[in-house]
């Protein structure tokens, strides 16, 4: 499922007030973070991932290995923070996916 441009700007305004909860420093993506991340979307839908300064990465790169691996969908990526959206496949965390799929 590719974004809309609707459901992008409701995702991010979503997102607008949600603190990272992965960072992302010099070691790097690892498979472990990659398994993380994918078990934090299946619970909350959208996640925000920050890239601190140390690291050699860059923020698109990860953003596109990321969207890969765990597969989900890349809403915003703005300075070093990412934003990621999935839905979740268990109803009771669904709690963005109902309002994505109604701005078709």
């Amino acid at each position: 499922m590719t974004l809309r441009g609707k459901q992008k700007r409701f995702l991010r305004s979503q997102a607008h007030h949600l603190n990272p909860i992965f960072q992302i420093g010099k070691d790097g993506m690892s498979e472990a973070l990659v398994i993380q991340v994918g078990e934090a979307l299946e619970k909350r839908e959208l996640i925000k991932i920050s890239l601190l300064q140390n690291t050699e990465e860059e923020v698109k790169e990860v953003a596109e290995e990321m969207a890969k691996q765990v597969p989900c969908e890349v809403a915003q990526v703005i300075g070093r923070v990412i934003v990621l959206y999935k839905a979740s496949s268990k109803e009771k965390y669904q709690k963005f996916s109902p309002e994505v799929a109604k701005l078709k």
